[in-house]
């Protein structure tokens, strides 16, 4: 049975994905920091009749985000999928006259540093295999920055540009590397069918997508 990885697991976003790849067969690791949130998640979908555990894990932490992703590879078979999508904390929405260094460390860790600890846990795996799929879920600052989210916009560049140098170092082995960017809150973008719509463009770009970066909606249409 294939699994996913969900780094930054939660009961929007997370739970459609999670709920999209389980119709197509896939077991569910759904990691984040709360266990009981997570148990929570993983019970709903019990009753979709998905195969879902959580991993408890705070993904500025390496080791521990590493330590999570093996405990999942172990319980419920190598990750073959791997949805990088932390929420950023508030704090890396301030102003960049706010920004301080500790924060832009912090920002950088949440997102850049922690993606290559995460990537680095699964390559193996998927490498030996010959396939496999990471998604990296990113605002619009990744590819605009704006001077009023100042963290997100230093971090989410540094996150991107890793991403895509996998993208090209990776496709020749089969394993796809891809970004959505979702230029604003997503209930703002007024999608006909919300979460739903997201969850299957995911699958989309895990299953048939050839270029790094895809738009959700056109950066100019959304907010950050």
């Amino acid at each position: 049975m294939p699994t996913i990885a969900i780094v930054g697991a939660g009961p929007n976003l997370g739970g459609a994905v999670a709920r999209r790849f389980g119709r197509e067969g896939y077991s569910v690791a759904l990691i984040s920091r709360d266990q009981a949130k997570l148990d929570s998640l993983a019970e709903a979908l019990a009753e979709h009749g998905i195969t879902a555990k959580g991993y408890s894990a705070d993904v500025k932490d390496g080791a521990q985000l590493e330590a999570a992703l093996a405990n999942a590879a172990a319980e419920l078979g190598p990750i073959t999928a791997l949805q990088y999508s932390p929420l950023p904390s508030r704090d890396y929405l301030k102003p960049v006259l706010d920004l301080t260094p500790e924060l832009a460390l912090e920002a950088l860790q949440f997102s850049a540093l922690g993606l290559i600890h995460a990537a680095r846990a699964v390559l193996p795996s998927m490498r030996e295999a010959g396939e496999g799929s990471i998604i990296l879920i990113n605002g619009g600052t990744s590819v605009k920055a704006r001077h009023g989210f100042a963290g997100t916009s230093v971090a989410f560049p540094a996150e991107s540009a890793y991403g895509e140098m996998l993208h090209d170092a990776l496709g020749e082995e089969g394993i796809r590397v891809t970004q959505l960017v979702i230029p604003g809150s997503i209930p703002k973008l007024q999608l006909e069918n919300g979460l739903d719509d997201v969850a299957e463009k995911i699958w989309e770009l895990q299953t048939s997508g050839e270029d790094f970066r895809t738009m959700l909606i056109p950066l100019e249409d959304g907010r950050e």
